[in-house]
């Protein structure tokens, strides 16, 4: 069964679309199974149930015991490596 990944931005829109977007393409690559989920900030919790991790470019954000993985690295490319082993490390 795939894993759940959720990624959120303050609108929902364009940063968060394309976080995903690059997040499944990696994890592809590995060969990793996951449905990775787009979301506004605002509606984040519909999405959290179940979850194994959180990507967000918001600092601030908690939801407790689901992984936080910072999402700005993924947009930069600043310490995606570790970014990303982080969310493989959350999904194994």
């Amino acid at each position: 069964m795939a894993k759940k990944v959720i990624v959120a931005c303050g609108s929902g829109i364009a940063t968060s679309e394309m976080i995903a977007a690059k997040v499944s393409r990696l994890l592809k690559e590995d060969g990793i199974e996951a449905n990775v989920i787009a979301c506004d900030l605002n509606s984040v919790d519909d999405y959290l149930e179940g979850a194994s991790a959180f990507v967000t470019i918001v600092r601030e954000a908690e939801e407790g015991d689901i992984p936080l993985v910072d999402g700005m690295a993924f947009l930069t490319g600043i310490g995606q490596e570790e970014a990303y082993e982080a969310l493989k490390k959350a999904l194994a």
